[in-house]
């Protein structure tokens, strides 16, 4: 498959179950249609399972000490982020 911006020879990745033609010059990418439905609906099942978690505030005792402060895990603001990042 040559790339329509650039006629260069694109190159298939497989990303997340799906098959992404990618230019070996500009970068530009190409999936089917169908790919890009299922890339949308996983993007869709990503943000709501990656939703707000709150968890029980712990029973302050007597003798409890401060936790350790930890560095904030880096998060993939999207699905697509996560695939692509």
């Amino acid at each position: 498959m040559t790339c329509p911006e650039c006629s260069s020879e694109m190159k298939p990745h497989e990303r997340g179950g799906v098959t992404v033609m990618q230019c070996t010059s500009c970068e530009g990418i190409f999936l089917r249609r169908i790919d890009l439905g299922l890339m949308i609906e996983e993007e869709n099942d990503w943000h709501v399972a990656s939703g707000p978690s709150t968890q029980p505030l712990p029973r302050i005792t007597p003798g409890m000490s401060v936790p350790p402060a930890y560095p904030p895990a880096k998060k993939s603001r999207s699905y697509i982020d996560a695939l692509f990042g």
